[in-house]
């Protein structure tokens, strides 16, 4: 490719007067922290001449874009995001230790309802927030990126272009799925528990 990746993600942010925005370096995965106006990429990315490191900077810089233009659903998911941190992390914990621990600890079916449904209504909040985020992906992906790695890159390469955005829309998708299997446990718990409460 004709730039590295810190050169591309340089040029973009130029081009359309993204002045407030800084890329840096990260060892989370590639992403845009609307908060702090920052495009975060994994050290490797930046200094490479790959396919890969253009698509993901540019994806990323889409998110960038969006927040420019306040597009609705980047605000939505961002608001999500903060309203339900809590609730993900008790149902993070309440996923190890789980109703059947907690009959098992306590004898009570009451109390392993309850636990049930409260990790079963924090989980759902996660569910709810990928799906979300999966249209915000895929604008930043093919709305957004697309058009700008086309005037920048050979037309022979575009299509490898589209696989990586492509990927890099549906990484969420895939949590989205990672936490309905989550939930599954859950409503089996749930399940076993009712079938304790009709034998009584």
């Amino acid at each position: 490719m004709p730039f590295t990746g810190i050169e591309f993600g340089g040029k973009i942010i130029n081009e359309y007067k993204l002045n407030n925005i800084v890329i840096e370096p990260t060892d989370k995965p590639d992403h845009y922290d609307p908060d702090k106006k920052k495009v975060c990429i994994l050290k490797h990315r930046l200094d490479k001449r790959s396919i890969t490191s253009l698509a993901i900077i540019c994806h990323e810089i889409g998110h960038a874009l969006q927040d420019k233009e306040d597009y609705k659903p980047l605000m939505w998911r961002q608001k999500m995001i903060k309203k339900t941190q809590l609730f993900q992390k008790i149902g993070s914990v309440l996923i190890f230790v789980g109703a059947p621990t907690i009959y098992t600890l306590t004898k009570s079916p009451f109390l392993t309802l309850i636990c049930a449904l409260i990790t079963l209504g924090c989980l759902s909040t996660n569910v709810l927030i990928h799906l979300v985020t999966l249209p915000v992906e895929l604008d930043a992906s093919f709305k957004r990126a697309l058009p700008i790695l086309k005037k920048y890159v050979p037309k022979e390469n575009l299509k490898q272009c589209k696989s990586v955005l492509r990927a890099a829309a549906f990484t969420y998708l895939g949590q989205s799925i990672l936490g309905i299997f989550r939930l599954r446990i859950v409503l089996l718990s749930f399940i076993s528990i009712f079938r304790i409460f009709i034998r009584r």
